[in-house]
């Protein structure tokens, strides 16, 4: 036995087979509960707040569920993109460029860019909080 707790050595392993097993799941029997993730912003990374906000939803969702209820956490990510947007365009104004200068496609385009490198991050992080989130 190591003489500290290393969570990140089990925690991701344990994570990962109650999603395959489908504990998060709505079971179809009791009466049904649902949460919906209020959806963070693809800005990089989860804050204090969120982590926070996911603690008490997680706790509600688990306590329903424990009670026999037919819950479903449902997740969801950036619901209008206008922090994403700003992002986005404090990365252009660090090269000098604005998206007036790029035009809408280019920084479309560019937005969409950072959606792909930060997006998963954000999952991965609820994900390693633990929250019983209904992935599928």
């Amino acid at each position: 036995m190591e003489k500290t707790f290393e969570p990140q050595s089990i925690e991701q392993q344990c994570y990962e087979k109650w999603e395959a097993a489908g504990y998060f799941k709505p079971t179809g029997h009791g009466d049904p509960y649902c949460i919906l993730l209020p959806p963070p912003n693809v800005t990089g990374s989860l804050h204090m707040g969120h982590g926070f906000n996911n603690a008490i939803m997680d706790a509600l969702i688990r306590f329903r569920r424990m009670q026999g209820r037919n819950t479903l956490w449902q997740p969801g990510t950036d619901h209008a993109g206008i922090a994403t947007q700003m992002v986005v365009e404090r990365q252009l104004a660090a090269q000098g460029v604005n998206r007036h200068d790029l035009g809408r496609e280019k920084f479309l385009e560019k937005v969409w860019e950072w959606k792909e490198e930060s997006g998963g991050n954000i999952t991965r992080q609820i994900r390693r909080l633990g929250s019983s989130v209904d992935w599928s």
